[in-house]
């Protein structure tokens, strides 16, 4: 049996945090802030893989008010989800994700993001497709106040 689940994140830009998008760390004078790394990529990703196996979302396996995810690895927390999903029989078909920023270009770091999430989602690369696109400087994106991703997700039982 197939299933599908959508995950949608988004997080503040601010100053004096690294920009982490996709594993990758990204040269940039602002970053996302949140009680993890704040990788909006990957929570995106964790919640739209959760969503497809009715396993609730990334905030309730990994609470922003639990001390043990401060400054978390969201790659290390995907790798979770992963085998959480594994565990409930479920296997990993493809991921299809977008990030929403005005800046910085992406393009750049695009196939290493891929790379870092087949890594630990325990797919191949051509299982994982991210995109980055901006609103044409409209809305809190657009205005550069912050970054949103969007993702979906098959799996398999």
């Amino acid at each position: 049996m197939m299933r599908i689940g959508h995950g949608y994140d988004v997080h503040r830009l601010t100053e004096n945090r690294r920009l982490i998008l996709g594993g990758v760390e990204i040269p940039h004078e602002t970053g996302l802030l949140g009680h993890s790394d704040a990788d909006v990529l990957l929570h995106a990703i964790a919640d739209s893989l959760l969503g497809a196996a009715a396993l609730g979302d990334i905030g309730g396996m990994f609470p922003d008010n639990d001390p043990a995810y401060q400054d978390a690895d969201s790659l290390v927390l995907l790798e979770r989800v992963a085998e959480r999903l594994k565990a409930n029989g479920y296997t990993i078909g493809n991921i299809d994700a977008t990030v929403i920023a005005q800046a910085p270009k992406l393009k750049p770091y695009i196939e290493l993001m891929r790379a870092n999430i087949a890594r630990a989602c325990g797919v191949e690369p051509g299982a994982v497709s991210v995109k980055a696109t901006t609103e044409e400087g409209l809305g809190f994106t657009g205005e550069k106040q912050g970054i949103a991703a969007h993702a979906v997700s098959l799996i398999i039982s």
